[in-house]
């Protein structure tokens, strides 16, 4: 790669709070993974329940779906640098309690389910701020879908080596380092944060009642078409598809009768090919391709679905977990990217949180139905159902975005 177009992938890195943002969560997402992954290797373990598992994600996620609509509102009212060092601060406080549950060894299935619904109030405000806040750090809007593609990467950079890292201290130290390494993880992103240099928040003159303020954004939402079709393909997706990961540990431990090392290395082949992935979406300059990029990412994921599901045999199938990953988080960010090139500033806030309502929404009751069907029919087979309704959701939904232009 010559030096040209190495500086075209990582041109938003001369936006100094971007950059300083992109460091210091580099380094939390990393310990984020490693708790997600322990957690959800210990509840397999101790119930060996599919069910469970997906209990497990409907814990997390759910609370961010009720809340995620207030979380939009506190984003457009206040300021979101505040609110992302609370929620930040929040998090590194749900991780150490978690940590000292499992080093004392005194804990139970209801409690890491309690600390999940905690964690999943925390997001509820954490993710309506964090998104439209990197408009905030990104002074030149040309450098925008750059930042939010390699936003992206970071995030699948820790997917990648977070599982990894995690299976090998669950096996070698136990969760409860995992657990203390996320709560450290923290600091990097709230150091970053304080370093930061913002103008001076300014409050919006005119408040409006909660009512009207949701009432406002889903009208709007209508008078964008759109941003709804997006929010629909997502919420599709979200229900029927990318809970694929609830099945993970199954595979792990029962398909390919590994460990948590075992665990740890498909998720970080899965991250494997989700950097590569965000990689891609980083490269792109011509923002007319990003519909195409979304619907064709959704069937190289349902493709990398079918072939998975089909294999039994650990290293004939990381190749398709790498599949998994190029296709599960490139609709995501494809999608958010146009939907926030789309969107007024003065309404950012409230359409994430309609993005994040329909995310957190589908995904803890998609986690639920994947964990309850897989008990009765296999994890492989379910597996399977779910690649073929990602090739359905794919060629449905061209038809309604394919000659819809996006915003430059």
């Amino acid at each position: 790669m010559d030096k040209k177009n190495t500086t075209s992938i990582f041109r938003a890195f001369r936006n100094y709070n971007y950059a300083l943002f992109f460091g210091g969560q580099s380094v939390s997402q990393i310990g984020t993974w490693m708790q997600r992954t322990a957690v959800s290797w210990v509840i397999y373990s101790l119930t060996h329940s599919a069910f469970m598992l997906g209990l497990a994600v409907f814990a997390q996620q759910f609370p961010s779906f009720l809340l995620s609509l207030l979380g939009g509102i506190v984003s457009d009212r206040y300021s979101r640098y505040k609110i992302l060092l609370i929620t930040q601060a929040a998090s590194m406080v749900q991780a150490t309690l978690l940590a000292v549950l499992i080093l004392t060894n005194h804990y139970v299935i209801w409690e890491i389910l309690l600390l999940s619904v905690v964690l999943g109030i925390i997001n509820a405000f954490d993710v309506p701020a964090r998104q439209p806040m990197i408009h905030e750090m990104v002074n030149n809007k040309e450098d925008l879908p750059n930042a939010l593609a390699l936003n992206s990467a970071m995030v699948n950079m820790a997917r990648m080596v977070g599982p990894a890292l995690s299976g090998i201290v669950l096996q070698t130290f136990g969760a409860g380092l995992c657990f203390s390494l996320n709560a450290v993880s923290f600091l990097a992103v709230i150091t970053s944060l304080l370093l930061m240099k913002f103008p001076k928040f300014i409050p919006s003159p005119v408040k409006k009642n909660v009512t009207s303020e949701l009432a406002e954004g889903f009208v709007y939402l209508r008078q964008t078409p759109i941003i709804g079709i997006i929010m629909l393909l997502l919420i599709f997706l979200s229900l029927f598809v990318l809970p694929y990961d609830t099945m993970l540990p199954v595979f792990a431990k029962v398909i390919f009768k590994g460990n948590a090392a075992t665990f740890g290395y498909i998720s970080s082949f899965v991250g494997l090919g989700a950097i590569a992935g965000s990689f891609f979406m980083a490269s792109v300059k011509n923002t007319d391709r990003l519909t195409i990029i979304l619907l064709g990412s959704i069937a190289v994921l349902g493709i990398g679905l079918i072939m998975f599901s089909r294999i039994s045999y650990f290293p004939a199938a990381m190749p398709f977990a790498t599949l998994i990953g190029f296709g599960s988080l490139m609709p995501m960010t494809a999608g958010i990217t146009i939907i926030q090139m789309e969107a007024a500033s003065n309404m950012r806030g409230r359409v994430m949180s309609y993005v994040a309502m329909a995310y957190f929404g589908m995904l803890p009751l998609g986690s639920l139905l994947t964990g309850t069907i897989s008990q009765r029919i296999s994890a492989p087979l379910t597996m399977l159902c779910q690649g073929i309704l990602a090739l359905i959701i794919a060629i449905t939904f061209t038809r309604y975005l394919l000659n819809k232009p996006v915003k430059n």
